[in-house]
């Protein structure tokens, strides 16, 4: 009887001497965790929505009117110096019209050399009036006859003048209309697109206006990015701050910047987060050939750089002063820290923790809390 009462209390036995040993040996929590190191931090500014990378100068172009095309000598990806004829509307009706202009100058022209030389002649005779009236030899009425004359014939002189000046005002706006006809390349690129063929008929394309321009030029080995900023972070941006620029086109890569222009106004778009828009040109110009208009941009504005300062990774950090600290005896520990520059990666530590100790890097994981016992999670190399 005695033997078949021991034999029921031995899984209360066990049960209980597993709780002890549980609460003297408790099952370790397995965490990621870090070392705190010293190293260089840096407070960054980081764009709201992607960039994009531009190029120094490009202008789509169209003629100021409308018309057919008759000469398209350049294709697209066609190097174009400064000057060069892009297109030319067909014209024949305008050129005309500069060499009836140009005739009309020519017109004037004799018409004053006949007038002048009339008014010479006339002007001749009214002084050999005047002195023929001297001697009585003629009446006064012949004389002031032969002064009107001279007079009238020197004011046609004067007209004939200002008609050469009206028509050469009238040949230069002939002129000007006929070069509204003309796309020429305002600078040195490369066209990029061409919207338009020979014959087809083109319109002007004003900003505000769903009209696509006919050529699009694009200066070639000259290329900036250009990023959106959120407007709380803009007053800290300064012309000559170094950056990094990253491209999705080129993942892994880091293209050392500087900004070099920051917007003057704040863009206000409807449902997106109000920003200013940066300029930042390339450092290295070796990397400016791999570039192409259009490529996404994200830029990482560097404001302020610490070199071998205590740190941490910005993650381990939680209630913005706190971490969880490892400690020897493997036990979580609640720690307040001072902390000074931060950014994505890595935030400096001013007090609360020594170099080398080992902080969890996940303080949102489930388990972690103060007091819980805890291993730091063992890694391998891939």
């Amino acid at each position: 009887m005695r033997l078949s009462r021991f034999w029921l209390l031995v899984p209360f036995l066990a049960a209980g001497g597993w709780w002890v040993w549980q609460q003297q040996h408790p099952t370790a929590l397995e965490v990621s965790a870090a070392s705190v190191s010293r190293g260089v931090v840096e407070s960054s500014v980081a764009n709201t929505r992607a960039g994009t990378v531009k190029a120094c100068r490009r202008a789509k172009l169209s003629p100021s009117i409308g018309g057919q095309i008759s000469v398209l000598p350049f294709a697209e990806g066609a190097h174009v110096n400064t000057g060069d004829v892009l297109l030319r509307l067909w014209n024949h009706d305008l050129q005309a019209n500069v060499e009836a202009a140009d005739k009309g100058v020519q017109a004037a022209r004799s018409q004053r050399s006949a007038s002048c030389l009339q008014a010479a002649e006339t002007r001749r005779a009214a002084d050999r009036a005047s002195r023929l009236r001297q001697s009585a030899s003629i009446s006064v009425q012949e004389l002031d006859k032969a002064n009107t004359a001279a007079a009238v014939a020197d004011a046609t002189c004067k007209a004939a003048e200002a008609q050469i000046t009206l028509t050469a005002a009238q040949l230069k706006a002939a002129q000007a209309q006929l070069e509204r006809t003309v796309l020429v390349a305002p600078f040195a690129g490369v066209i990029a697109d061409i919207n338009g063929e020979l014959n087809e008929y083109v319109t002007p394309s004003p900003p505000g206006i769903q009209t696509l321009p006919v050529v699009d030029l694009i200066e070639p080995g000259c290329f900036l990015a250009s990023a959106p900023i959120d407007e709380v972070d803009a007053p800290n941006i300064k012309t000559g701050l170094p950056a990094r620029i990253t491209l999705d086109a080129w993942r892994g890569r880091d293209f050392p910047g500087k900004v070099t222009r920051v917007g003057s106004y704040v863009i206000d778009l409807e449902k997106q987060a109000r920003t200013v828009e940066v300029e930042l040109a390339f450092d290295n110009p070796a990397d400016l050939k791999d570039l192409l208009v259009g490529y996404s941009a994200d830029v990482d504005i560097i404001l302020e750089t610490r070199r071998d300062v205590l740190r941490i990774p910005t993650e381990a950090l939680f209630d913005k002063h706190y971490v969880y600290v490892l400690t020897d005896a493997g036990k979580l520990e609640k720690r307040k820290i001072g902390v000074g520059l931060s950014n994505w990666s890595f935030t400096e530590v001013t007090e609360g923790v020594a170099e080398g100790a080992s902080i969890v890097t996940t303080p949102g994981a489930a388990g972690v809390a103060e007091g819980v016992a805890a291993k730091a999670k063992e890694t391998t190399d891939e």
